[in-house]
């Protein structure tokens, strides 16, 4: 009786604790939720990015400004290693390089870039709905500590994409997107100094095309 009295003062404790960690650690609802809760009420975002893209055995590193503004416009502008420019008005989207003599521009609904749902993040955020089977992911490292790793499946690109990953920061920022396609191909987009209800005109997401550029239609690659 006193060996069972002994070992039941060493393990209820350790039983006791396992159980409180385990009741206190956050969910993959609770994370979802926050994180539609942060964007959703935002009226604008400017972040920083940078892309890295991998696939058919290349390795391609660029980075710029993003801006998000409700409803459904955003502007890419890539700065480095070289200027290009990719926005949507919230109905059509383009995409400019400086210097070249053509712009591509394409209907947003009929648009499938990547890039592309970011534009409906502020206000129209639902984790849970957009991304089949989220759930943690205990195998991939967060860049930083402290973050945890959601996965899930797009519904809008589930022909295309294998898997989506989502970097979520104690604040519930998305800091990082790592985009798996069924080709093998990666795309990972790390978002830093976001800040959230900038000003920024409505011209900001308005392509007006240079003199002598000729404005055509179609997709365009990653």
């Amino acid at each position: 009786m006193k060996l069972t009295s002994i070992l039941l003062q060493f393990v209820l404790p350790v039983v006791a604790t396992a159980i409180a960690a385990a009741s206190s650690a956050p969910d993959v609802h609770a994370i979802a939720q926050a994180v539609d809760e942060r964007y959703n009420h935002l009226r604008s975002l400017q972040a920083e990015f940078t892309e890295i893209y991998r696939g058919a055995g290349m390795e391609r590193t660029e980075s710029g400004i993003l801006w998000l503004k409700k409803p459904g416009k955003m502007r890419w502008e890539y700065r480095s290693p070289r200027e290009k420019l990719f926005l949507s008005d919230g109905r059509d989207a383009w995409f400019y390089v400086p210097g070249e003599r053509q712009v591509r521009r394409t209907a947003m609904k009929k648009l499938e870039d990547l890039r592309s749902p970011l534009a409906f993040l502020l206000g129209k955020t639902k984790l849970e709905k957009e991304l089949l089977g989220l759930s943690f992911a205990p195998d991939v490292a967060p860049l930083t500590p402290g973050d945890v790793v959601l996965r899930g499946v797009p519904k809008s690109l589930a022909e295309r994409v294998s898997q989506v990953l989502l970097e979520i920061t104690p604040e519930h920022w998305i800091s990082r997107i790592i985009i798996e396609e069924v080709d093998g191909s990666v795309t990972e987009y790390r978002f830093t100094n976001q800040r959230e209800n900038v000003v920024v005109a409505d011209q900001r997401f308005q392509f007006v095309a240079p003199d002598g550029v000729e404005v055509i239609g179609g997709e365009w690659g990653p």
